[in-house]
């Protein structure tokens, strides 16, 4: 086997204090990688007491620019410091503003998206900044309509095929799951938890103010919500202004995690939009059923009155109904568990890191052909 260099551009790397879904999957699908036998480099933005440089279970990740500036550091990175590197790939991991890659890589490239943000800007981000990002996003279709592409999810598919991208041009790899996520004693106590990002997009709010109407009807019922992210603050005064008491954990470790999704009676997301979400289906590998806005992604990741039910994206009482049905009806719950058992081990990084290897060797061949092709009209 001839290894293969790869370079990867991603906004921000695994050990980011912002690090998310994205992160998670580029590092679980390189460090594979790496450990067939290939050479993975990393172009990641700068954070706070960062290092400029550092290998991580084999990844090499250099780290430029800033929070604000990676957009113009990573291309003049790559152009004076890595293009003439012998390189047999790149992939642009694109998240948020584009790096407009198609432009001065010359070699294979692949682009990996997990979703369009589109309106989900003006919610995290001021109007003078979500502006011109929610403007760069709409060029990608235009700026990368010859680059093949490798998607989470049908729906991020039919999003990009709706901006004009050929279908056959993108390939959908879900996500995995890490083996450690398995089925554990539940609480004693219904228990609702929530466990991933807590960003002003994820609409956590709507969680609150369901677990209000749920608390009518189970007085008992507890809710958790852990991760990292800006928006504890208005969840908790939201909270405390209706009377709910919930706990909100701003950092929990992978093993405390686990034990939270497997104590869990229910999970909860109200995203206005996901590529995916992983931890839907971590939370289905410990046997724990979802609860979900039927929006992009999370319509990917829960099969509706099968592992959870899918309610529709707003309405909060509906959503209060559907979590309350789980609690009270023990007989659907354990069906619902046994069903998001058997759909949860489907996912697994090691099948996703083979099919994005794939992808990458059949890029590569098909650059090499065409050229070797162009070298010999030339020589005629």
């Amino acid at each position: 086997m001839v290894p293969i260099r790869i370079l990867v551009f991603n906004w921000r790397d695994i050990l980011n204090p912002e690090a998310g879904g994205a992160e998670i999957h580029l590092h679980e699908i390189f460090k594979r990688i790496v450990q067939e036998g290939h050479e993975v480099t990393v172009v990641s933005s700068k954070y706070s007491g960062c290092k400029g440089y550092e290998e991580v279970d084999g990844v090499k990740i250099h780290r430029v620019g800033g929070k604000f500036l990676y957009g113009i550091a990573a291309p003049l990175y790559y152009i004076f410091k890595l293009r003439n590197d012998s390189l047999d790939v790149v992939v642009d991991d694109i998240s948020k503003a584009p790096l407009f890659t198609p432009f001065y890589v010359k070699k294979p490239l692949i682009a990996i998206i997990h979703h369009l943000h589109d309106k989900t800007f003006f919610r995290e981000l001021p109007f003078p900044l979500a502006l011109p990002l929610y403007l760069l996003e709409k060029l990608i279709p235009l700026t990368y309509r010859k680059t093949p592409f490798i998607t989470v999810s049908e729906s991020t598919k039919i999003e990009l095929v709706n901006h004009h991208l050929p279908r056959e041009q993108v390939a959908v790899i879900h996500n995995g799951i890490n083996s450690y996520f398995s089925t554990g004693k539940k609480a004693e106590k219904p228990l609702v938890v929530y466990v991933g990002r807590v960003k002003r997009y994820k609409q956590v709010d709507h969680l609150v103010r369901s677990f209000k109407i749920v608390k009518e009807e189970i007085p008992d019922a507890e809710l958790v919500i852990a991760g990292k992210g800006d928006a504890h603050d208005d969840i908790l005064m939201l909270a405390e202004k209706l009377g709910v008491k919930i706990t909100c954990l701003k950092e929990i470790s992978e093993e405390e995690k686990v034990r939270l999704l497997q104590r869990a009676w229910v999970y909860v997301a109200t995203s206005m939009k996901e590529g995916w979400c992983i931890s839907v289906i971590e939370a289905n590998a410990c046997g724990t059923p979802v609860v979900a806005y039927n929006t992009p992604g999370l319509r990917d990741s829960v099969k509706d009155e099968e592992t959870g039910y899918l309610v529709p994206h707003g309405d909060i009482e509906e959503l209060a109904r559907k979590i309350v049905k789980i609690l009270t009806n023990h007989e659907l719950r354990r069906e619902m568990e046994e069903k998001a058992i058997k759909w949860a081990s489907k996912f697994n990084w090691d099948k996703s890191a083979q099919k994005t290897l794939k992808v990458i060797e059949k890029m590569i061949s098909y650059y090499s052909s065409r050229k070797n092709i162009l070298r010999g009209l030339l020589s005629n």
